[in-house]
C-alpha cells in the first residue's frame, strides 16, 4: 500500500511513529521555498515534532521553485513522508522512523503562482523557510516581481511579501518572520539586502519599503543534519519492506540535528516549534554555533582528510573503525583544536560538541568519502584550520604536532602528475586519484621546483595560499617536514601514534 493519509489505519509495523488524524487539520502557518531533503530531514521535522506536542500547531505550504524533479509524490501520498533516523548518540546505536506530517500541499510556482500568492491572505501565516541552494541568494537585477512568477528566489519572495502587504493594509502585525537556511554566512542579513534592493529596482512605494524593513524578521541561521539524497532503489525496497508500505518521499537522517536561529524574544514567541527539541535554538547570536561547527566539525574533517585517505581509508566511517585514527581525531580535536577556537567557548560547550562529533562521524549508515571531503582542500585548510593554527601560537607558542601532521599529509596528498588534459593526480596505496583543487597547479610547481627536504618551507611560506607566512611560526615547518618524511619511508599510517614528539 501506498503510504497516504487514508492508509495510515493499516500501518502495522512495530517503531513506526503514525501521526494522529486530528494534524491534517491544522492552519498553515509556513510557507517554505524547496522540496529538498535537508528541510524535509531539518526545520520539517522539527515542526512535526511540536504538532504532534501541541506546541507549534501549525502546517507547511511548500512552493517547489524549480523545473526539476517530480511533485506527485507527495500529492499521492497526501505530503506524507517517513525519516528514518539513524546513528550514534552517545555511542548508542539508534534507529527510529517517524511518519511526518509537516507539509500540507506542494504548489509549483511556475504553474501555481496564483495559489501561492492567495497564501499571503492567509492570517494564519507567520514564518517563510528557504532553502534554495547557495545560488538562490543571489541578486538578479533585472528581475520582475510582476511576472508570473519572477525567476528568482529573492523576487518571488518580494512579490509574496508585497501581496501580503496589499492584503493586511500594510499592518504592523502582518509582517514574517523570514528564515533562510541556505548554507551561507549570514544568510538573512543577504536576503534581506537582495530583497529591498530588488524593492528599489522595481519601483515600489516607500510605505512598502518601511513596512518590509520594520515589520518582518530576515533572521540568519545555521543548519547542521547529514540527510543524504533519496536511497537507491535497493535500499528504498529494504525499508519499504520493512515497513510495510510504499514510500517514495523516504528520507534517511543522522541522528544529530542542529537549527540555530537568530532572533530576539519575539522572535522566538513566532518559532514557538523551537520548544519541542534541543536541536533548534533561537538566539540572539548565533555565531558560537557557527565557531564549533566550522572549527570541530568542519576543520576535524580536513586536517583528517589526507591523513586517513593515505592511510587507506576511503571512508570516514572506515576511518573511525581504526583505533588509531579514532584516537588521533579525538585527541586533535581535545587537545590542539578545542583551545584554540578564536572564540570564546567553555570546555564543557567543547567536549558536548566533540562528542557528538565522534558519534556523527562512526555513524555506521553514513559513507562519507575522504576524497569527497578533499574538494577545494588548500582553501578548507586556509579558513578552517589558519585561525586556530595561528591562536594556538599565541596562546602557547609551541608546535601542535597533530596540526602538524594534517599539514603534512595535506602536502603529501597534493604531490601530483599532469595529464595532457590538464588534470592533476595524486598517487595512494596503488591507486590514482583526481585532486580537484584551485592551487592544485601551484602545488605541482612546488613539487618539481623545490627540494624534497624544503618542501614544507616552500608551501608554508606561500601567502597567497595562507594569507599568511607560516613558515615564520617557530618550529613549525620543521615539524611539518619531518613528517612528511615519516610519511614516505613509513607511510600516513605512522603519524596517527597518539605519541607527541618534540621539536627543537
Amino acid at each position: 500500500m501506498i503510504l497516504s493519509r487514508f492508509t495510515l489505519k493499516n500501518i502495522e509495523a512495530k517503531g513506526v511513529e503514525v501521526p494522529a488524524q486530528s494534524l491534517f487539520d491544522l492552519p498553515e502557518k509556513v510557507l517554505q521555498f524547496g522540496t529538498g531533503v535537508l528541510l524535509r530531514g531539518l526545520p520539517d521535522f522539527f515542526i512535526d515534532k511540536a504538532n504532534k506536542q501541541g506546541l507549534f500547531n501549525g502546517r507547511i505550504v511548500v512552493v517547489k521553485s524549480t523545473d526539476g524533479g517530480d511533485a506527485t509524490a507527495f500529492e499521492k501520498q497526501d505530503g506524507l513522508y517517513t525519516i528514518g533516523v539513524k546513528g550514534l548518540e552517545n555511542g548508542e546505536k539508534k534507529e527510529e522512523h517517524i511518519i511526518c506530517a509537516s507539509i500540507s500541499r506542494v504548489l509549483s510556482a511556475k504553474s501555481e503562482w496564483d495559489k501561492i500568492l492567495e497564501c499571503a491572505h492567509n492570517p494564519h501565516l507567520q514564518v517563510i523557510i528557504s532553502n534554495t541552494t547557495e545560488v538562490g541568494i543571489e541578486l538578479l537585477s533585472s528581475d520582475d516581481m510582476r511576472r508570473h512568477p519572477p525567476v528568482s528566489f529573492p523576487g518571488k519572495l518580494l512579490a509574496f511579501l508585497h501581496e501580503r502587504y496589499k492584503a493586511f493594509d500594510g499592518s504592523r502585525q502582518c509582517g514574517m518572520v523570514i528564515v533562510p537556511t541556505e548554507l551561507i554566512v549570514d544568510n538573512g542579513r543577504k536576503l534581506e539586502a537582495i530583497v529591498m534592493e530588488l524593492a528599489y529596482l522595481n519601483g515600489l512605494d516607500e510605505a512598502f519599503i518601511d513596512w518590509l524593513e520594520n515589520s518582518n524578521y530576515f533572521c540568519n541561521s545555521l543548519v547542521d543534519r547529514i540527510v543524504p539524497g533519496k536511497p537507491d532503489a535497493i535500499t528504498l525496497k529494504k525499508e519499504n519492506d520493512k515497513l510495510g508500505y510504499s514510500d517514495e518521499l523516504f528520507t534517511i537522517s543522522e541522528v544529530y540535528r542542529l537549527w540555530a536561529i537568530e532572533g530576539n524574544a519575539e522572535v522566538a514567541s513566532i518559532l514557538s516549534f523551537a520548544a519541542a527539541d534541543e536541536g533548534v535554538v533561537v538566539t540572539e547570536d548565533i555565531n558560537l554555533f557557527r565557531e564549533l561547527k566550522l572549527r570541530l566539525l568542519n576543520g576535524t574533517h580536513t586536517l583528517s582528510c589526507a591523513l586517513a585517505f593515505l592511510s587507506g581509508f576511503s571512508t570516514v566511517k572506515e576511518a573511525m573503525e581504526d583505533e588509531a585514527m579514532r584516537n588521533f581525531i579525538s585527541s586533535l580535536m581535545k587537545r590542539e583544536l578545542s583551545p584554540a577556537i578564536p572564540y570564546t567557548i567553555s570546555e564543557a560547550q567543547t567536549d558536548q560538541f566533540s562528542a557528538a562529533v565522534i558519534d556523527r562521524f562512526a555513524n555506521p549508515h553514513i559513507e562519507h568519502q575522504w576524497l569527497s571531503i578533499s574538494v577545494q582542500y588548500s582553501s578548507k585548510l586556509r579558513l578552517r584550520v589558519v585561525p586556530m593554527l595561528l591562536q594556538h601560537y599565541k596562546l602557547f607558542n609551541s608546535v601542535p604536532q597533530q596540526i602538524a601532521a594534517g599539514f603534512a599529509a595535506y602536502i603529501v596528498f597534493m604531490r601530483s602528475t599532469v595529464g595532457n588534459e590538464g588534470v592533476y593526480k595524486g598517487t595512494a596505496n596503488g591507486e590514482t586519484y583526481i585532486i580537484k583543487d584551485d592551487q592544485a597547479e601551484n602545488l605541482f610547481h612546488k613539487w618539481t621546483s623545490n627540494e624534497f627536504s624544503s618542501i614544507a618551507e616552500a608551501v608554508l611560506s606561500d601567502t597567497s595560499l595562507w594569507g599568511e607566512d607560516l613558515g615564520t611560526l617557530p618550529g613549525f615547518a620543521a615539524a611539518v617536514q619531518e613528517k612528511i618524511g615519516e610519511i614516505e619511508e613509513q607511510g600516513a599510517a605512522a603519524l596517527l601514534s597518539s605519541r607527541q614528539k618534540s621539536v627543537a
